[in-house]
């Protein structure tokens, strides 16, 4: 492993951790705050981040907003995972004008944007949840959002399972497991999947970033993590409006956009060096 991706890791797992072991404390404190003590800055008055408008720590909140955004990334990537494998080992293993229907069907999703998609879901789900099954408004959110972030994440994967599965379908083994009478079910878990496995782990690994900043978009537009619970782009959405002609709270920026900018140039590297690896 080169010395970008070890460096990448390190980081990472120090972000991660920290992020999960000040749970804890983060959740009992995300929203308490004195107005008297409203945006200072980092030091003896304002902590390590300083504080926002309503006196709230920024560091308090960029910790819960990196657990949020990082959790949502990830369940976000194994959801589009499962799809994506399921879509494409299908389409590739049956094939024909089935398969070509399958992958039409990926097409014009990539064509819809997916801002929109996300729209539509949260306009169609959000009141199934909370009226009518009495989910509270926390978890409804992070539903709505995980489905609609799997919903859009997968069609690469699928596309590249597809591709594989097309070329592993004719390989000897496969032919000779076919002869034997081996049923589909079992040649997919036991022969096609076990060599499908370094083509997801590298997507898989790619997707997690895109997961993580396609929701940080979301918050920052409004239609993501809702407030008071703080994600990395609610609290750079805040950042961006505490900034003026007249006065510059720059420590409400700075912090969480330079948290995501990390994880993400982190994330990427080591998606890269997987991809390569595999």
């Amino acid at each position: 492993m080169s010395g970008a991706a070890r460096l990448a890791g390190a980081a990472m797992l120090l972000l991660i951790g920290a992020c999960i072991l000040s749970l804890p404390w983060t959740l009992a404190a995300y929203d308490a705050g004195e107005l008297a003590q409203a945006r200072q800055p980092p030091g003896a008055a304002g902590g390590w981040m300083g504080t926002d408008r309503l006196g709230r720590s920024i560091l308090v909140r960029t910790l819960l907003g990196g657990a949020v955004s990082l959790s949502l990334g990830a369940a976000a990537a194994g959801v589009s995972v499962v799809i994506g494998v399921s879509w494409g080992l299908a389409a590739g293993w049956f094939g024909g004008t089935l398969g070509r229907l399958m992958m039409r069907a990926v097409d014009v999703l990539y064509g819809l944007p997916y801002l929109l998609i996300v729209i539509l879901l949260k306009v169609a789900l959000d009141d199934l949840l909370l009226r009518r099954w009495g989910w509270n408004v926390a978890a409804a959110n992070f539903f709505v959002l995980l489905l609609s972030l799997g919903a859009v994440s997968w069609l690469t994967m699928a596309r590249v399972i597809r591709a594989q599965v097309l070329s592993l379908r004719t390989r000897p083994f496969i032919e000779a497991a076919r002869v034997m009478g081996v049923p589909a079910w079992r040649i997919g878990l036991s022969h096609l999947l076990p060599n499908l496995t370094g083509p997801i782990l590298a997507y898989a690994a790619l997707i997690v970033p895109q997961a993580i900043l396609q929701e940080s978009l979301l918050s920052f537009l409004g239609v993501g993590v809702e407030r008071p619970m703080p994600s990395w782009g609610n609290l750079a959405a805040d950042g961006v409006g505490a900034i003026n002609n007249i006065e510059s709270f720059w420590w409400m920026l700075i912090f969480p956009c330079g948290l995501l900018t990390a994880t993400l140039l982190c994330l990427h590297i080591l998606g890269e060096r997987l991809r390569r690896a595999l």
